[in-house]
């Protein structure tokens, strides 16, 4: 197996994990939460989202530098055999909007998830719900990005 297929295949591992962890949370996980009492539920999804935040945190890692790793790649081997790169529309697209997702990841985790954390520490409920709601939000946005970038790497 090549570094290129290795990296290809880590990059796709990765992009599943983190959008497939999203679809799960968002459908299925916080959907079943409701038949427990609100301080369980947020005490379960503090859980949850910590050991999921920091899958995601590798995921954004390995999706980046083996993105990029993969495009200088191919731009060198253009260069190098005589010919010039120009970045494909597709590839354009999903560069964009992951760095856009990645940051996202980000705020998430720095604003909206360590408020979360605090209240859920300080047994605040209606502060927690608050800021899990948040969170529930920005997932949601990037759950969006992340399906529009499957799409235009299947699609274009």
């Amino acid at each position: 197996m090549s570094l290129y297929a290795l990296l290809k295949t880590l990059h796709v591992l990765a992009v599943v994990l983190w959008v497939g962890g999203m679809v799960f949370a968002h459908f299925f996980l916080r959907p079943s939460l409701a038949v427990l009492p609100p301080p369980q539920r947020l005490v379960l999804m503090h859980a949850v989202l910590g050991r999921f935040f920091a899958a995601v945190a590798v995921a954004v890692a390995v999706v980046v530098a083996s993105g990029l790793w993969m495009v200088g790649r191919v731009a060198r081997q253009a260069v190098a055999g005589g010919g010039s790169f120009s970045w494909p529309l597709d590839w354009s697209v999903m560069t964009v909007l992951g760095l856009v997702m990645a940051a996202v990841f980000v705020f998430i985790r720095l604003v909206p998830y360590r408020r979360f954390a605090r209240a859920v520490q300080a047994e605040a409920w209606p502060e927690a719900g608050a800021a899990l709601a948040d969170v529930r939000r920005w997932v949601m946005v990037n759950l969006v990005l992340g399906v529009v970038v499957i799409v235009v790497a299947t699609l274009v």
